[in-house]
């Protein structure tokens, strides 16, 4: 009987070494996962102010892109309206010439 009990406390010594690497595995487990939660949640912070911030991007990027349309429009008409000075321009200056021109050709008249 006492070569049973010893084979049942080498047992038990046995059992209850198993039984304590379990819990330090556990406990290892436990710190590994309580690190990755607070990367989970320095990155979740992370993606917030990132979103945050890329959202004031975009807004003031659709401010720029609005402001410099309206720039375009208002030199579209600025460049359509100085083209049509310049065609004026020309029109006065070929209608002087050929008054000028016609001046020219008008014999003086005479004096006595």
């Amino acid at each position: 009987m006492t070569q049973q009990g010893a084979v049942l406390q080498g047992y038990n010594n046995e059992l209850v070494k198993c039984i304590e690497d379990l819990c330090m595995q556990k406990e290892e487990l436990n710190k590994q996962i309580q690190q990755a939660e607070e990367e989970k949640n320095k990155l979740q912070h992370e993606i917030q102010v990132l979103s945050g911030q890329l959202e004031c991007v975009c807004e003031n990027l659709a401010q720029k892109v609005a402001s410099r349309n309206e720039l375009d429009k208002i030199l579209a008409e600025t460049e359509a309206a100085y083209m049509k000075i310049l065609d004026s321009s020309r029109t006065l200056l070929n209608v002087l010439k050929k008054e000028v021109g016609s001046l020219k050709h008008t014999p003086e008249p005479k004096t006595n």
